[in-house]
């Protein structure tokens, strides 16, 4: 069986290409495709990625840093891909990938990361943070988002079978797509510490500094917490202006290596977290380290962490506003004892790298098994 897996680009590891990883994972002779790839080596290495066939979009001036400039090009280069050669095609999508072309006789499975954010429910938040709110750019961008939809929704009917990567992205299917799909959690790092580390005084939040993270949220929040301490880890356009609007108990690390980044989540009393996730795989992170999450009550993270009595990982606040989140601090530190490590760490487990690959791998087969049938059950009728 000859296995295909497309994933829409690769220039950064992110979540995405965490899952990925897994895939390759259980299909490690399969081929690799994206629009265009410029990873390091030491990224490459990371993801036990080989070589990768891409589009022509590879070849286009300014790609790397500006891809989304080239957006109305992404439905014509994901097409121009020729798969005919291949049974099984996965496709790793959170912007084209599921649109790429396939055979009746071809299995083809999308694991859905989320509709394409920015053309959809997204829309008006980012082009209000791309300066495109009004005039002709705005006007511009609005029709190649208009026609990056219409085509959104047409090759949602090419996967043979699509999985979600939460239920929160499973609803979202339903209603852009019309379709259901099947929920499968993305694997989650789990944490590999031998034995517990003492917990420091600090909170802490980490992620890309943007503006849908809502970080600045968090940031004030504890502006109005000034007895306690937050680490922001983490870097991205908006640094300079969050270092300047900080409090003195607010200290900015920038970017730090993944174990030192355990270590901070470690011996954090809560990992904060503000921004509305398709699944959000840092908050897992932290529960895997035996740290409580404080988050916004909002997207896959409400599937992550639990609230119930007997084996209580976190607390949500339901606004991304300062004063909800330091309310919510708050109430965590009059609560703080009644959080177990050894329940953080049990609800994590149910994340892990091993069974993403059981659940897909078990999911495919069946896939397969059920284009078979068909295959065969069409076989006998022409016969007959």
């Amino acid at each position: 069986m000859r296995v295909a897996v497309v994933h829409d680009w690769l220039y950064t590891i992110g979540g995405a290409e965490r899952v990925l990883r897994e895939i390759l994972r259980c299909y490690p002779s399969a081929d690799v495709f994206a629009l265009f790839d410029f990873l390091t080596p030491a990224d490459r290495a990371r993801l036990g990625l080989g070589p990768v066939r891409t589009s022509f979009l590879q070849r286009m001036p300014f790609v790397q840093n500006h891809h989304r400039l080239f957006l109305p090009l992404m439905p014509i280069a994901i097409e121009q891909f020729d798969l005919s050669g291949y049974d099984l095609v996965i496709s790793s999508s959170y912007a084209v990938a599921k649109g790429i072309l396939t055979s009746p006789d071809q299995v083809h499975v999308a694991y859905i990361h989320s509709p394409i954010r920015y053309a959809w429910d997204m829309q008006h938040s980012y082009l209000r943070e791309s300066g495109y709110s009004s005039g002709l750019r705005s006007m511009l961008a609005r029709i190649v988002l208009h026609r990056i939809r219409m085509w959104d929704t047409r090759t949602a009917h090419g996967p043979d079978e699509m999985i979600a990567n939460s239920a929160f992205i499973a609803k979202r299917v339903q209603k852009i797509y019309g379709r259901r799909a099947h929920v499968i959690y993305p694997p989650v790092t789990l944490s590999e510490r031998a034995a517990p580390v003492r917990r420091g005084g600090h909170f802490l939040a980490a992620s890309r500094l943007v503006p849908y993270k809502n970080i600045e949220a968090i940031v004030r929040a504890f502006g109005l917490l000034p007895d306690l301490e937050l680490i922001v880890a983490g870097d991205g356009p908006e640094a300079s202006r969050l270092r300047k609007i900080a409090s003195p108990n607010v200290s900015f690390v920038g970017y730090v290596p993944d174990g030192q980044l355990r270590d901070l989540m470690a011996t954090a009393r809560a990992f904060v977290f503000a921004a509305e996730e398709d699944f959000g795989i840092i908050p897992v992170e932290a529960l895997s380290e035996g740290t409580p999450v404080l988050a916004l009550a909002r997207g896959g993270v409400r599937e992550s962490v639990t609230t119930s009595v007997g084996r209580r990982t976190g607390m949500f606040f339901l606004n991304a506003t300062p004063d909800e989140i330091a309310a919510c601090v708050r109430s965590f530190l009059v609560q703080e004892a009644t959080f177990s490590a050894d329940d953080c760490r049990a609800q994590a487990n149910r994340f892990s790298a091993r069974r993403f690959r059981d659940e897909f791998t078990a999911f495919v087969d069946s896939a397969l098994t059920k284009q078979g049938a068909h295959r065969e059950t069409a076989i006998s009728r022409k016969s007959a």
